[in-house]
């Protein structure tokens, strides 16, 4: 397995995502891999590519943009900008979530676990109204 060729193809495949290709994951992911974010933590296929169409029901025009990529032996780290607009509040305003994924191969070069590190406070909830003008005073309050 050449781990720095898959990253790459893992990224490409994400920045070029699509309704329609979240059926090809199991190109990229093992049967029983592993994936956690901040609001998800599911085992299997099935549940990761239900994640990844929600995505699509809930947000328009979400997409991924790799921002850099870091291999090292069979586990790598992506950072990408996840862009998309908001279905139900602020619909015009592009929307931007900054993180990063750890990922860790097997020998024929699947994702086994996929974590999802990025800051749901800061980078979400303060763009929605009522909850987002708390957390601003949150961390207001927080830094004097």
């Amino acid at each position: 397995m050449n781990t720095r060729q898959a990253t790459q193809n893992l990224a490409t495949y994400f920045e070029t995502l699509s309704p329609d290709s979240v059926a090809q994951l199991h190109t990229f992911y093992d049967a029983q891999a592993r994936f956690k974010d901040p609001f998800n933590e599911v085992q299997g296929l099935a549940e990761i590519e239900r994640i990844f169409r929600h995505m699509y029901a809930a947000l328009e025009q979400p997409h991924f943009v790799i921002t850099g990529q870091l291999v090292d032996g069979e586990q790598a780290f992506l950072t990408w900008e996840f862009r998309f607009r908001f279905k139900r509040f602020d619909s015009t305003t592009l929307q931007a979530v900054r993180g990063g994924s750890h990922l860790v191969f097997n020998a024929q070069g699947l994702v086994t676990l996929h974590r999802d590190y990025w800051d749901a406070a800061e980078e979400l909830y303060e763009k929605l109204p009522v909850v987002g003008a708390l957390m601003r005073w949150l961390k207001k309050r927080a830094n004097t």
